[in-house]
Protein backbone atom coordinates (compact mmCIF):
# COMPACT_ATOMS: atom_id res chain seq x y z
CA UNK A 1 0.00 0.00 0.00
CA UNK A 2 3.11 2.63 0.94
CA UNK A 3 4.54 2.46 -2.23
CA UNK A 4 1.02 2.88 -3.99
CA UNK A 5 0.69 6.17 -2.02
CA UNK A 6 3.91 7.29 -2.41
CA UNK A 7 3.49 6.89 -6.04
CA UNK A 8 -0.05 9.20 -6.39
CA UNK A 9 1.85 11.66 -4.57
CA UNK A 10 4.67 11.49 -6.64
CA UNK A 11 2.73 11.83 -9.72
CA UNK A 12 -0.08 14.24 -8.32
CA UNK A 13 1.78 16.17 -5.89
CA UNK A 14 -0.63 18.50 -3.98
CA UNK A 15 -3.70 16.92 -5.75
CA UNK A 16 -2.08 13.67 -4.40
CA UNK A 17 -2.03 14.92 -0.78
CA UNK A 18 -5.54 16.30 -0.64
CA UNK A 19 -6.67 12.60 -2.49
CA UNK A 20 -5.44 10.38 -0.08
CA UNK A 21 -5.90 12.50 3.36
CA UNK A 22 -9.54 12.30 1.89
CA UNK A 23 -10.02 8.66 1.80
CA UNK A 24 -7.99 8.30 4.97
CA UNK A 25 -10.33 10.27 6.40
CA UNK A 26 -13.30 8.17 4.75
CA UNK A 27 -11.23 4.77 5.25
CA UNK A 28 -9.22 5.14 8.75
CA UNK A 29 -6.95 2.09 7.93
CA UNK A 30 -4.74 3.93 5.18
CA UNK A 31 -1.95 5.89 7.11
CA UNK A 32 -1.63 10.16 7.62
CA UNK A 33 1.68 9.60 8.67
CA UNK A 34 2.93 8.32 5.57
CA UNK A 35 0.42 10.48 3.38
CA UNK A 36 2.34 13.51 5.36
CA UNK A 37 5.51 12.51 6.43
CA UNK A 38 6.42 11.45 2.99
CA UNK A 39 4.73 14.95 1.62
CA UNK A 40 7.17 17.06 4.04
CA UNK A 41 10.05 14.88 2.35
CA UNK A 42 8.85 16.01 -1.35
CA UNK A 43 8.86 19.27 -0.50
CA UNK A 44 12.84 18.99 -0.11
CA UNK A 45 12.89 17.57 -3.51
CA UNK A 46 10.33 19.06 -5.47
CA UNK A 47 9.06 22.77 -6.05
CA UNK A 48 6.42 21.95 -3.39
CA UNK A 49 6.59 24.03 -0.36
CA UNK A 50 5.41 23.47 3.11
CA UNK A 51 2.52 25.60 3.57
CA UNK A 52 1.08 23.86 0.38
CA UNK A 53 1.00 20.65 1.58
CA UNK A 54 -0.29 21.85 5.11
CA UNK A 55 -3.05 23.62 2.84
CA UNK A 56 -4.00 20.28 0.98
CA UNK A 57 -4.02 18.00 3.81
CA UNK A 58 -5.60 20.31 6.24
CA UNK A 59 -8.66 20.41 3.32
CA UNK A 60 -8.71 16.85 2.37
CA UNK A 61 -9.34 16.32 6.00
CA UNK A 62 -12.22 18.48 6.04
CA UNK A 63 -13.48 16.74 3.27
CA UNK A 64 -13.19 13.84 4.50
CA UNK A 65 -14.34 14.47 7.87
CA UNK A 66 -17.06 16.31 6.07
CA UNK A 67 -18.47 12.88 4.58
CA UNK A 68 -18.25 10.69 7.64
CA UNK A 69 -20.38 14.08 9.63
CA UNK A 70 -23.08 13.40 7.26
CA UNK A 71 -23.41 9.93 7.81
CA UNK A 72 -23.56 9.90 11.19
CA UNK A 73 -26.47 12.93 10.50
CA UNK A 74 -28.26 9.94 8.75
CA UNK A 75 -27.80 7.82 11.15
CA UNK A 76 -29.11 10.32 13.60
CA UNK A 77 -29.84 9.65 16.86
CA UNK A 78 -33.95 9.00 16.31
CA UNK A 79 -32.88 5.96 14.40
CA UNK A 80 -30.77 4.61 16.37
CA UNK A 81 -33.43 4.73 19.32
CA UNK A 82 -35.47 2.58 16.92
CA UNK A 83 -33.00 0.50 16.23
CA UNK A 84 -31.98 -0.04 20.08
CA UNK A 85 -36.04 -0.25 20.86
CA UNK A 86 -35.92 -3.90 19.09
CA UNK A 87 -34.32 -7.21 19.33
CA UNK A 88 -30.50 -5.33 18.85
CA UNK A 89 -31.30 -3.36 21.96
CA UNK A 90 -32.62 -6.23 24.27
CA UNK A 91 -29.52 -8.80 22.84
CA UNK A 92 -26.94 -5.34 23.37
CA UNK A 93 -28.95 -4.37 26.72
CA UNK A 94 -28.82 -0.94 25.62
CA UNK A 95 -31.76 0.98 25.45
CA UNK A 96 -32.79 4.53 24.06
CA UNK A 97 -32.13 6.28 27.87
CA UNK A 98 -28.54 5.43 26.54
CA UNK A 99 -28.32 6.54 23.33
CA UNK A 100 -30.12 10.06 24.96
CA UNK A 101 -27.09 10.05 27.78
CA UNK A 102 -24.82 9.68 24.86
CA UNK A 103 -25.91 12.16 22.77
CA UNK A 104 -26.31 14.28 25.73
CA UNK A 105 -22.61 13.54 26.88
CA UNK A 106 -21.84 14.85 23.32
CA UNK A 107 -23.48 18.08 23.11
CA UNK A 108 -21.40 19.32 26.51
CA UNK A 109 -18.33 17.32 25.44
CA UNK A 110 -17.81 16.88 21.92
CA UNK A 111 -16.48 20.28 21.17
CA UNK A 112 -13.30 19.11 23.00
CA UNK A 113 -13.50 15.53 21.21
CA UNK A 114 -13.77 16.49 18.30
CA UNK A 115 -10.26 18.91 18.41
CA UNK A 116 -8.40 16.26 21.14
CA UNK A 117 -9.71 13.41 18.80
CA UNK A 118 -7.60 14.81 15.19
CA UNK A 119 -4.38 13.09 17.20
CA UNK A 120 -5.67 9.76 18.10
CA UNK A 121 -4.88 6.70 15.35
CA UNK A 122 -8.38 5.99 13.27
CA UNK A 123 -10.91 7.97 15.55
CA UNK A 124 -9.78 11.23 14.17
CA UNK A 125 -11.70 10.28 11.51
CA UNK A 126 -14.74 7.91 12.96
CA UNK A 127 -14.98 11.42 15.71
CA UNK A 128 -17.21 12.86 12.90
CA UNK A 129 -19.52 10.40 12.74
CA UNK A 130 -20.65 10.87 16.54
CA UNK A 131 -20.65 15.02 15.84
CA UNK A 132 -23.26 14.25 12.63
CA UNK A 133 -25.22 12.02 14.77
CA UNK A 134 -25.57 14.85 17.71
CA UNK A 135 -26.31 17.10 14.79
CA UNK A 136 -23.25 19.13 16.24
CA UNK A 137 -23.45 22.72 14.55
CA UNK A 138 -21.61 22.54 11.02
CA UNK A 139 -19.92 25.91 12.18
CA UNK A 140 -18.21 24.42 15.73
CA UNK A 141 -17.15 20.88 13.60
CA UNK A 142 -15.08 22.58 10.84
CA UNK A 143 -13.66 25.34 13.32
CA UNK A 144 -12.80 22.06 16.08
CA UNK A 145 -12.11 19.64 13.41
CA UNK A 146 -9.64 22.70 11.14
CA UNK A 147 -8.07 23.14 14.11
CA UNK A 148 -6.83 19.58 15.41
CA UNK A 149 -6.04 18.67 11.86
CA UNK A 150 -4.26 21.86 11.01
CA UNK A 151 -2.11 20.99 14.17
CA UNK A 152 -1.46 17.35 13.41
CA UNK A 153 -0.81 17.71 9.60
CA UNK A 154 1.60 20.64 10.13
CA UNK A 155 3.69 18.94 12.67
CA UNK A 156 4.04 15.87 10.48
CA UNK A 157 5.11 17.36 7.34
CA UNK A 158 7.19 19.54 8.97
CA UNK A 159 9.18 16.97 10.46
CA UNK A 160 9.01 15.16 7.28
CA UNK A 161 10.55 18.34 5.69
CA UNK A 162 13.51 18.20 8.59
CA UNK A 163 14.27 14.59 8.45
CA UNK A 164 14.07 14.57 4.62
CA UNK A 165 15.48 10.96 3.23
CA UNK A 166 15.26 9.54 6.56
CA UNK A 167 11.52 10.33 6.72
CA UNK A 168 10.79 6.35 6.82
CA UNK A 169 13.24 6.01 9.70
CA UNK A 170 10.62 8.63 11.74
CA UNK A 171 7.72 6.17 10.82
CA UNK A 172 8.95 3.92 12.84
CA UNK A 173 8.14 6.42 16.21
CA UNK A 174 4.63 7.20 14.70
CA UNK A 175 4.13 3.41 14.41
CA UNK A 176 4.91 2.98 17.98
CA UNK A 177 2.74 5.74 18.94
CA UNK A 178 -0.55 4.71 16.80
CA UNK A 179 0.09 0.87 18.62
CA UNK A 180 0.20 2.58 21.99
CA UNK A 181 -2.78 4.83 21.77
CA UNK A 182 -4.87 1.94 19.72
CA UNK A 183 -3.66 -0.64 22.36
CA UNK A 184 -5.14 2.29 25.52
CA UNK A 185 -8.45 2.65 23.45
CA UNK A 186 -8.96 -0.50 23.61
CA UNK A 187 -8.49 -1.12 27.06
CA UNK A 188 -10.38 2.00 27.92
CA UNK A 189 -13.48 0.74 25.65
CA UNK A 190 -13.14 -2.51 27.58
CA UNK A 191 -13.50 -1.11 30.80
CA UNK A 192 -16.36 0.73 29.54
CA UNK A 193 -18.44 -1.75 28.44
CA UNK A 194 -17.50 -3.93 31.56
CA UNK A 195 -19.11 -1.06 34.06
CA UNK A 196 -21.86 -0.26 31.48
CA UNK A 197 -22.86 -3.54 31.97
CA UNK A 198 -22.01 -3.91 35.61
CA UNK A 199 -24.53 -1.20 36.08
CA UNK A 200 -27.16 -1.93 34.12
CA UNK A 201 -27.31 -6.00 35.54
CA UNK A 202 -27.29 -3.99 38.98
CA UNK A 203 -29.84 -1.93 37.94
CA UNK A 204 -32.37 -4.73 36.64
CA UNK A 205 -31.33 -6.90 39.67
CA UNK A 206 -33.23 -3.19 41.56
CA UNK A 207 -35.75 -3.42 39.26
CA UNK A 208 -36.62 -7.37 39.96
CA UNK A 209 -36.30 -6.73 43.96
Amino acid sequence: MEDLILSIMDQFGYFGVFLLITIENVFPPIPSEVVLLFGGFMTTQTNLNIVGMIIFATLGSLVGAIVLYYIGKILNKERLKRIVSGKIGKTLRIKPEDIEKADHWFDTKGNKSVFFCRFVPIVRSLISIPAGMSEMPMVKFLIYTTAGSLIWNTVLITIGNKVGANWESILGIFDQYSHIVLALLVVIFIVFVGVFYYKRIKGDEKKEK
